[in-house]
C-alpha cells in the first residue's frame, strides 16, 4: 500500500509498461477516473478512500503511452455527486473525452442540460455497499427516465450475488444500460459457470444492454496473467461483439494493495477479442456508437 505524509492512496503504477498490443487507430479507453486535484475539487464528505491526486495530465499521459486516443471519464465515487473534476477533465481534452456523471436524483433538468454541454451522456448508480450509503431505486428510475430526452444511458455497478434482486429494476430502466465489469462475476467459475449464465440472461433479456470486459486486475484472483479472467470472458465478447466495451479502470480505486501493470492490462484485449474487428468494435466502433453518436 502506497500513503502519502497525509496518509491519502495511491493506487496506481508510477511506472506502466509499454504494451506489446497497438490499439486500432481511434482506439477508446472507455473506463476511467479522475482524483481531483483535491485543492481545485475537494473529495465527498461521504467519501470511503481518501486517494491522492489522478488529474487529466495523468490520465492523458497514460493515454498516449498505452496507444488510445479517447478517454471516458466515469465520476469516481470519491467526488460523490459533484461532478466538477470529470466536467473539468472532458474540457481539457480537446473533445477526445467524454462523461458519466453521478447525480443526485433531484437534479434538476437545467444542471442535467449543462452537464450535456459538458460531455457528458451518461449517469452511474452504483449498488456497491461498500462504496455507497444507500441505492435509492424508485429515485434513481425517475432521474432515468428524465435523461432520456438526452439520448444518454445508465451505467450500473452491482456485485454478481446482487443480480437477481436488481432483475426488476434493471428491467424497468427505459434508456439503454452499461454494466461495469459484467457485474463482477466469479471467473473462476469459468465460460459456463453460474456468474456468467446469469449475466447472459440479463443481457438476452433485451438488446440494449452493453457491458464493460473490464478489470481482470479485479475479478480474477490468481493475478496475473489473468488466464481465469480471460477463460470466462473471451466467449461473452465474442458472443456479444456489438455491445462490449474496454477500459483500464485507472487510476484504479481502491486497488492500493494490488496495483496493476496497465500496459499488462491493455496487452490482456488481444486475448479477449483475439481478431482485429472484434478488437475495433471493442474498443472503436462500440464506444464511439454510445459515446460520440451526436
Amino acid at each position: 500500500m502506497s500513503k502519502d505524509e497525509t496518509g491519502r492512496i495511491r493506487s496506481w503504477t508510477l511506472a506502466p509498461s509499454t504494451p506489446a498490443f497497438v490499439p486500432p487507430v481511434g482506439a477508446v479507453d472507455a473506463h476511467c477516473h479522475v482524483f481531483g486535484p483535491m485543492a481545485r475539487f475537494p473529495f465527498s464528505p461521504k467519501a470511503k478512500y481518501l486517494p491522492q491526486d489522478a488529474g487529466p495530465d495523468m490520465l492523458f499521459a497514460l493515454r498516449d503511452r498505452l496507444g488510445f486516443a479517447r478517454n471516458v471519464v466515469v465520476q469516481a465515487s470519491c467526488h460523490g455527486t459533484d461532478n466538477a473534476a470529470t466536467l473539468d477533465a472532458i474540457a481539457r481534452a480537446n473533445g477526445m473525452a467524454r462523461g458519466v456523471a453521478v447525480v443526485d436524483p433531484a437534479i434538476g433538468d437545467a444542471e442535467l442540460d449543462t452537464l450535456h454541454a459538458g460531455g457528458v451522456r451518461g449517469i452511474r448508480f452504483n449498488f456497491l455497499k461498500r462504496l455507497v450509503d444507500d441505492a435509492p431505486k424508485d429515485e434513481f428510475l425517475d432521474v432515468a427516465r428524465r435523461i432520456a430526452r438526452l439520448g444518454w444511458h445508465v451505467v450500473v455497478y452491482f456485485e454478481a450475488d446482487t443480480l437477481e434482486e436488481l432483475r426488476p429494476f434493471l428491467a424497468a430502466i427505459p434508456v439503454p444500460l452499461v454494466i461495469d465489469h459484467m457485474g463482477r462475476p466469479d471467473v473462476t467459475q469459468g465460460p459456463d459457470g453460474a456468474d456468467m449464465i446469469a449475466f447472459r440472461r440479463l443481457l438476452d433479456s433485451r438488446d440494449d444492454i452493453w457491458f464493460k470486459a473490464t478489470c481482470p486486475d479485479r475479478l480474477d484472483p490468481a493475478g496475473e496473467p489473468y488466464d481465469a479472467f480471460v477463460a470466462a470472458v473471451r466467449p461473452l465478447v465474442e458472443d456479444y461483439p456489438d455491445r462490449a466495451l474496454w477500459g483500464t479502470d485507472w487510476p484504479h480505486p481502491n486497488m492500493e494493495s494490488r496495483i496493476p501493470d496497465d500496459g499488462g492490462l491493455v496487452d490482456i484485449i488481444r486475448r479477449i477479442a483475439p481478431t482485429a474487428e472484434l478488437q475495433r468494435k471493442l474498443l472503436v466502433d462500440n464506444p464511439m456508437r454510445l459515446y460520440w453518436a451526436d
